[in-house]
């Protein structure tokens, strides 16, 4: 059988990085009865780095239990979140549109990073690596930011953006991984994968 990894993730920028990767894969989603939001909750006091890694290997450990219980054959499991962060503040995925503007009125004309980490794992064995990068919005007006929101791209994203998308039009600077920011570091995963013998 060809080697592949499991990607427990819904994002469809995640599958097509790994694609971008040559490396083939199989979907391990969440099972209706599963609340994967749940995994996502921030602790007290909890720094965005500290978060970003513990919410990774919360899902590897449940992407690992959920591949056991379907008795699916064996394979490693690729699991990735990313966390946008503003000083210590930690700015998760909206709850609704105007939670949307908030983040966004929060992040503009300021710099914040990204970070996201990613865990490669099999019962016996675990890899972590972590990409941060710094993005600088330019200065948004109410008007800008409603109209951004109105495209419902911020939805269901870290930080109320997707750097891919319409975001791109207020982003002066980036710095460090673009494909971390999108949601999958290519270096780290890539360096993760030539781990567990993967030719990348």
């Amino acid at each position: 059988m060809k080697k592949f990894v499991y990607l427990a993730s819904q994002s469809p920028r995640r599958r097509q990085l790994l694609e971008q990767l040559g490396i083939a894969y199989a979907l391990l989603l969440p099972a209706a009865h599963e609340d994967a939001e749940a995994l996502e909750a921030v602790l007290p006091h909890e720094t965005p780095l500290r978060y970003v890694q513990r919410v990774t290997q919360l899902k590897l450990d449940a992407a690992l239990q959920r591949l056991q219980d379907r008795n699916l054959p064996l394979a490693p499991v690729l699991c990735s979140d990313t966390t946008v962060a503003l000083g210590r503040m930690i700015l998760s995925k909206p709850l609704d549109a105007g939670d949307a503007e908030r983040i966004l009125a929060t992040l503009s004309g300021k710099t914040h990073r990204v970070l996201t980490a990613i865990a490669l794992g099999t019962r016996q064995e675990r890899q972590q690596a972590v990409s941060i990068s710094r993005v600088t919005f330019s200065a948004m007006t109410p008007a800008q930011i409603q109209a951004y929101v109105a495209t419902a791209e911020p939805m269901g994203k870290a930080g109320a953006y997707a750097v891919q998308g319409r975001a791109a039009a207020y982003i002066s600077h980036l710095s460090g991984s673009y494909s971390g920011i999108m949601g999958l570091p290519m270096f780290e995963t890539a360096h993760l994968l030539r781990a567990f013998g993967f030719h990348v």
